[in-house]
C-alpha cells in the first residue's frame, strides 16, 4: 500500500471508532445501576427466604406437636433475624468490594503520577 492509502485507512479506522463510541455510550453507569438492582433483589430474596423457611419449620413443628401458633411465631422471628443477618453480610461484602476497587484506583493513580514524575 502507498502512504496515501495508509493515511486513508487510519482516517477510516478513526471515523469507525468515533461512530462506535457514539453508538455505545459509557456502560459503567448502566452496569452500576444493574448491579445495585441485583443487590437489592438479592437482599429481598434473602429476607423473604429466611421468613418462609422459619414459617415452614414453625408450622410443621406446630402441626406435629399441636402447639399452634407458638412455634410458628418463634421460628418466623428466628427466620427474620437470620434473613436480616444475611442481608447485612451481603451489604458488608459489597462495601468491601467497593473499598478494594477504590484502593486499586488510588494505587493506579499514584503509579501514574510516579510514572510522569520519573519521565520529567
Amino acid at each position: 500500500m502507498s502512504e496515501q492509502d495508509e493515511d486513508r485507512m487510519r482516517a477510516l479506522e478513526a471515523r469507525i471508532a468515533a461512530a462506535k463510541s457514539r453508538a455505545n455510550p459509557d456502560r459503567s453507569k448502566v452496569e452500576e445501576h444493574h448491579s445495585q438492582a441485583q443487590l437489592a433483589w438479592r437482599m429481598v430474596i434473602e429476607l423473604v427466604a429466611g421468613l418462609v423457611i422459619g414459617f415452614g419449620i414453625g408450622y410443621g413443628l406446630d402441626y406435629l406437636f399441636g402447639t399452634t401458633p407458638w412455634l410458628m411465631v418463634v421460628f418466623v422471628i428466628l427466620g427474620l433475624i437470620a434473613g436480616i443477618k444475611t442481608m447485612i453480610r451481603s451489604a458488608n461484602e459489597v462495601q468491601q468490594d467497593a473499598l478494594e476497587r477504590e484502593e486499586k484506583a488510588a494505587r493506579g493513580d499514584a503509579a501514574e503520577e510516579m510514572g510522569t514524575r520519573d519521565g520529567d
